[in-house]
């Protein structure tokens, strides 16, 4: 009864959430260059300008935090191989060092390897630099990504 009670909030929690995330995104969107974007094959579109925005595109809740504290993603490395597009990633702005970035790295790395043209997604170790001894022991223990150099 109790589990019961426990996993029906956490179901709720978690629309809210996603609600939020959703509405916030579309405050801070034109949902017509979104849905472009989102249509975009990244394949055809790896060396353009239009190719970051794409990817930001094909994110989900985890685009409001992005969105919301200033920060992003940047693309160190993109490898085309028969999967697919094999990327590493950075975060940029205000993203570096934050406390929530494993999760947020975990939800990049969710939602766009949820894309058919993507085969992979890592993270520059140079973000591990990022942090202090502890948020980089938390990240590296806690973080379902995998940090990879780019030199």
């Amino acid at each position: 009864m109790d589990d019961d009670l426990v996993a029906r909030y956490a179901a709720e929690a978690k629309a809210a959430m996603n609600a939020e995330a959703n509405r916030r995104i579309a405050e801070a969107t034109d949902p017509q260059e979104e849905e472009r974007l989102r249509n975009l094959s990244l394949v055809e579109w790896t060396d353009s300008t239009f190719f970051v925005p794409a990817l930001l595109a094909r994110l989900g809740s985890v685009r409001a935090a992005l969105d919301g504290h200033g920060g992003g993603i940047a693309v160190s490395s993109c490898e085309g191989t028969e999967e697919g597009l094999d990327l590493v990633l950075d975060l940029t702005g205000a993203c570096l060092s934050c406390g929530a970035a494993p999760g947020t790295l975990d939800g990049v790395k969710s939602d766009l390897e949820n894309d058919d043209e993507i085969f992979r997604i890592r993270f520059s170790s140079a973000l591990l630099d990022t942090f202090d001894e502890l948020g980089r022991e938390f990240i590296l223990a806690h973080g379902q990504v995998e940090f990879v150099d780019t030199q």
